[in-house]
């Protein structure tokens, strides 16, 4: 077969895969959207919630798009999100390279594991909230303590997740990887972190959305910029549009950036990851 029959080859299933995925995810999107729309209005109305805090999405449309200071409300707001998934993606990007390092050290050594992963699990078990307030003594209010906030959220999921997939490498090819004169390392680099790119897009899917809420709640806790601290403001000045608009935009954002890593996740399966069959 030819270069470019064999390009050809390659590329269907990518494109099959891309496609599928975008056809999922907006589906998803629409009908998500629409059942979330219409339990808005329902509890609205249900619980009989007053107005001037509770707003409806017609309220938070006016506030973005329709009131005289609709662009300066946007502007403020978009501003706010940038500071957010900026810090976010340095926390979660931190967060994941950690996990990723603190997963080989523990799958070359079972003592390693033992030692450390039951303090990892107990660290895990003591709630962000309260955990938060002592990161921001230490870190100070600034960036910093965000984006350690943020990269704790990513690091506990990240981190069982990657020694799951990491383990997963099939035996039979790690075998035919020291037969050939392969040693550890070189197993890790052509069996075990191949196998584990399931598991590190499941620790994306579930570790970006968790990302941006640590990273809302430490603006909320410590700095002066970003959402969380113009939701906290917007709350403390009985702006209740902004406070809406401001959660209603950071769904949005983490809508499209979930759709995103599905969509790499797609791609990156199809050209390097392991058999469909074992992806589970």
């Amino acid at each position: 077969m030819s270069h470019a029959g064999t390009r050809v080859g390659r590329g269907r299933p990518l494109a099959r895969a891309v496609a599928t995925r975008i056809g999922r995810t907006l589906l998803s999107v629409v009908a998500s959207t629409a059942v979330i729309v219409g339990l808005w209005y329902a509890l609205i109305e249900a619980f009989e919630l007053n107005r001037l805090v509770a707003k409806d999405p017609q309220a938070v449309w006016q506030y973005l798009f329709s009131e005289p200071d609709a662009a300066e409300n946007r502007d403020l707001i978009l501003d706010g999100l940038w500071h957010t998934l900026s810090d976010a993606a340095l926390g979660y990007t931190a967060g994941t390279a950690a996990a990723l390092g603190v997963a080989i050290a523990f799958v070359l050594s079972r003592p390693v594991e033992q030692a450390l992963m039951p303090v990892a699990m107990m660290l895990r078990s003591v709630p962000l909230v309260a955990m938060t307030p002592l990161l921001i003594l230490v870190f100070g209010r600034g960036p910093l303590a965000v984006s350690v906030v943020t990269g704790i959220v990513v690091f506990f999921p990240s981190l069982v997740n990657l020694v799951v997939g990491l383990r997963s490498a099939p035996a039979a090819a790690a075998d035919l990887v020291i037969a050939h004169g392969g040693g550890p390392f070189t197993v890790l680099r052509r069996v075990a972190l191949p196998s584990a790119l399931p598991a590190l897009f499941v620790s994306a899917r579930t570790s970006v959305p968790g990302a941006v809420v640590g990273a809302l709640l430490a603006e909320w806790l410590a700095t002066s910029a970003g959402l969380g601290h113009l939701m906290q403001r917007a709350q403390q000045t009985f702006d209740y549009g902004g406070v809406w608009a401001s959660v209603v935009v950071i769904i949005a954002a983490s809508v499209v950036i979930y759709a995103v890593v599905g969509l790499l996740e797609a791609i990156v399966l199809v050209r390097y990851g392991p058999a469909p069959s074992r992806r589970g």
